[in-house]
């Protein structure tokens, strides 16, 4: 039997040896590998916190002490040793474990986890927390290298500083940028730094040399010159950490005795560890953003790389996006770390002159726009619908108050099946549509995405065009750059008594649906501003009006249609379906939009009650 087969919690790792952990830890990467290779998932940043995740186990008190994954993507680790390791085959499926941390999942989960560089503010709460409650526990933030871009993280480390809170936070480094420092001097020397005879002489001093100024200045830059010397640490001591590191992440040895040293040390400690994406697993290694995330393959072979199939509503961007660029030198592409998940590879290859990465920095990547758009240029801002919540401020003062061309890309509008609620683009429309000066469209095929690309590119002001997660019904696609328009939908289906006003991807099932109903569909394509004169000529021909939106109900494009009416005076039925007052878990997409009731059954199946009601 495998070491692996009698680990079902943190507690039976403290019986293993040193030996025995590194043989667990190749029997956990093989475990991980052929089961991600089965369900799909973050293979590649899992694989690379194999060692700090059984070395973090191994040294603190899980659940007591607090473990806060950053993002979540590589916690595959944490929950093969936290009781989950069974249920591993159903990650990521309908009610099946979460792609994520999850606090309803486990008590080993300190913080739900999703969108990234917010590890190092609950830690702190949770530090301050233990603080103010008079418990013994020890709070840990594990962020990655890219997190640390956001403003978020620095916020969290300033604030932190000045706390003097008990906090760790490791930074998990895999980009290899200071490769250089990692080896047996430097962990030598962190080891030396952590220990409690440094620390303990360390604070002796400073109490020592306190009366006298002078000196106590010199010797502090002498430490900070000696450490900058050996470690890239001084911006984290300026924030108030005793910087440690840059350390070997895979090597369990110093990795085991440095979170010891540092568990036994109080106030803020930071800890620079390097790791590898994809260790262990060769093609992960030579290959670390394709195997980022990934679907079902077999270990054997490794992803497959084949094109064809039906296009993606992200590869309808990505091509439109360069087309309209080589038509338009102003064209700009901005994305806050999302260059492959939203398409905007070839682009970045052909015009890299033109093509900003921002980093991990929703909130920056608007307002950089707003600049942009300020000097003439025109930005297009790719950018998911769930990370897009994170610039709101920015969106409204930097870039529709002062009524700049600035196209936001929304991406993965609705729902995203197996990433589950931290990345459903659930709210959307409701947050946009308040927001003065701002078009918004939503496309219900591919052919209609593009066309709306180039309307909103070339309104005057701030637009937004929102499209789902994956492939479309398959409308045959023009390579022009014609736009549609403004504020105009159309009819897709003439029939009797029911009206089915439908914004974006549920016209598909709003059609299918209306068949068996003889019911009319409008493909109202606006949600700011909307068709007034359609909606008010099917109020007046139809009996019952049911506006579909892949968004939450309260604040949506049908609560704008139910508006319109009022102010035109008209009264009448009017039914509205979109998504529930509630967090839709992960699973199938199909699946979820048959339990929310917007596939063409469950349309169906409402109207029908509504009628008969």
């Amino acid at each position: 039997m495998s070491l692996l087969e009698h680990i079902d919690s943190p507690a039976d790792l403290k019986a293993l040896s040193r030996a025995e952990l590194k043989e667990l830890a190749g029997e956990v990467r093989a475990f991980m590998i052929d089961s991600v290779s089965k369900t799909g998932g973050h293979l590649a940043s899992n694989l690379g916190v194999v060692e700090l995740t059984l070395a973090l186990h191994t040294v603190y008190d899980t659940p007591n002490d607090r473990i806060v994954w950053d993002v979540g993507h590589q916690t595959y680790v944490h929950k093969i040793l936290t009781g989950r390791r069974a249920r591993m085959g159903t990650l990521r499926q309908t009610d099946g474990l979460c792609g994520f941390t999850k606090r309803e999942e486990s008590e080993y989960d300190a913080f739900i986890a999703g969108h990234s560089s917010t590890s190092i503010s609950a830690a702190l709460g949770m530090a301050a927390a233990a603080k103010l409650k008079g418990e013994d526990r020890r709070c840990v933030a594990v962020i990655g290298d890219g997190a640390m871009s956001a403003g978020m993280a620095f916020e969290a480390l300033n604030n932190a500083g000045a706390m003097d809170a008990n906090l760790l936070v490791i930074l998990n480094d895999n980009e290899m940028s200071i490769s250089p420092n990692v080896g047996a001097l430097s962990s030598y020397l962190t080891r030396l730094l952590s220990g409690r005879v440094y620390n303990s002489m360390r604070r002796q001093g400073e109490k020592l040399l306190a009366g006298l100024p002078a000196i106590h200045e010199l010797a502090k830059k002498a430490e900070e010159h000696m450490k900058g010397m050996v470690m890239p640490g001084t911006l984290f001591e300026e924030f108030g950490f005793n910087y440690l590191g840059p350390i070997d992440g895979h090597n369990l040895d110093t990795l085991t005795a440095t979170l010891s040293n540092l568990r036994q040390l109080t106030g803020p400690q930071f800890l620079h560890v390097v790791t590898q994406k994809g260790k262990g697993y060769q093609p992960a290694e030579a290959n670390p953003l394709g195997y980022h995330g990934v679907g079902k393959f077999d270990p054997d072979l490794g992803i497959s790389t084949k094109a064809g199939g039906q296009p993606s509503y992200t590869q309808i961007f990505g091509d439109w996006l360069v087309d309209m660029a080589a038509a338009d030198p102003k064209l700009v592409g901005i994305t806050p770390a999302m260059c492959e998940g939203s398409g905007l590879t070839r682009f970045a290859e052909q015009f890299p002159e033109r093509y900003f990465d921002v980093g991990i920095a929703e909130q920056h990547a608007l307002t950089y726009a707003a600049g942009l758009a300020c000097e003439g240029l025109k930005p297009v801002v790719a950018i998911y619908s769930t990370f897009l919540q994170r610039a709101y401020d920015q969106l409204i003062h930097d870039i529709a108050l002062q009524n700049l061309p600035v196209l936001l890309a929304i991406d993965r509008a609705g729902l995203v099946g197996a990433d589950g609620p931290t990345h459903a683009g659930a709210f959307d429309l409701s947050f946009l549509r308040c927001v003065p000066n701002l078009l918004i469209a939503a496309p219900s095929d591919e052919a209609e995405c593009r066309r709306l690309l180039s309307t909103a590119y070339r309104h005057d002001g701030p637009s937004a065009v929102r499209y789902p997660r994956g492939t479309g019904p398959g409308a045959k696609l023009a390579g022009d750059l014609d736009g549609l328009p403004i504020g105009k939908g159309t009819l897709r289906r003439e029939g009797s008594k029911i009206a089915i006003l439908a914004f974006g991807a549920p016209v598909a099932a709003a059609l299918a649906a209306a068949d068996q109903l003889d019911a009319t569909v409008a493909d109202m394509r606006f949600v700011k501003p909307l068709d007034r004169d359609l909606i008010q000529t099917l109020a007046q021909t139809h009996e019952l009006l049911v506006t579909v939106e892949e968004n939450a109900v309260a604040g949506g494009a049908g609560e704008a249609v139910a508006e319109a009416l009022a102010e035109m005076g008209l009264s009448k039925p009017i039914l509205h379906l979109g998504l529930p007052d509630r967090f839709v878990e992960q699973g199938e997409p199909a699946v979820l939009l048959a339990r929310v009731g917007l596939d063409a059954s469950g349309i169906e199946t409402a109207i029908k009650k509504t009628l008969a009601d």
